[in-house]
């Protein structure tokens, strides 16, 4: 089924929840993942959370500037992998 490869801010939004639910130990995650979206086929879903680790990796690794809002770097992201970090952001 081909489908749109342009996501919505809603289909954004309903990723992020559904990672929040569906963790890597979840069977069928990606059938999961993208049933919660909607409208997006599994291998979609999987190449946009690839895309999501990669840019969280190149921003860890100083590819880009984040901002200083207390004067430092916040540890967080130094103790907790890609899928806890985003738990914590879409609580934020």
């Amino acid at each position: 089924m081909a489908t749109n490869s342009t996501w919505t801010h809603q289909q954004n939004k309903k990723f992020e929840n559904a990672l929040a639910i569906y963790d890597r130990d979840t069977p069928d995650r990606w059938r999961n993942l993208a049933k919660a979206v909607g409208g997006k086929t599994e291998e979609e879903v999987k190449r946009h959370y690839e895309k999501l680790v990669e840019d969280i990796n190149h921003i860890e690794s100083g590819g880009v500037p984040l901002p200083n809002y207390n004067g430092g770097r916040s540890k967080v992201s130094n103790l907790m992998d890609e899928e806890q970090r985003l738990k914590y952001l879409k609580l934020q």
